[in-house]
């Protein structure tokens, strides 16, 4: 499914950075893998993959309210932005 095409936000590059470094630790794993290198070493890689891809995801669902979720609501007052403000905070446990 896919929506339509709107530009990038500013956070974009950063994000696509965080999944290069993924990326690189994920074929650095597949290396290690092959090499017969020992198991600790290969789950300390498999955790930077892990905490690359979510840095990743956390920046993206975090932009998209900051941008999207705004231009929506629009410039409400603060009384009825206060349920938008208050979801956009708990997000930041996610």
């Amino acid at each position: 499914m896919k929506d339509h095409a709107h530009p990038p936000h500013q956070s974009h590059p950063a994000i696509v950075k965080r999944l290069r470094r993924a990326t690189g630790h994920l074929q650095k794993v597949i290396q290690m893998i092959e090499e017969g290198r020992p198991c600790l070493d290969l789950a300390q890689q498999l955790h930077a993959v892990e905490s690359a891809v979510h840095q990743a995801k956390k920046a993206l669902i975090h932009d998209h309210l900051d941008h999207c979720l705004d231009a929506a609501v629009g410039a409400s007052g603060k009384e009825a932005r206060a349920p938008i403000d208050a979801f956009k905070a708990i997000t930041r446990y996610l």
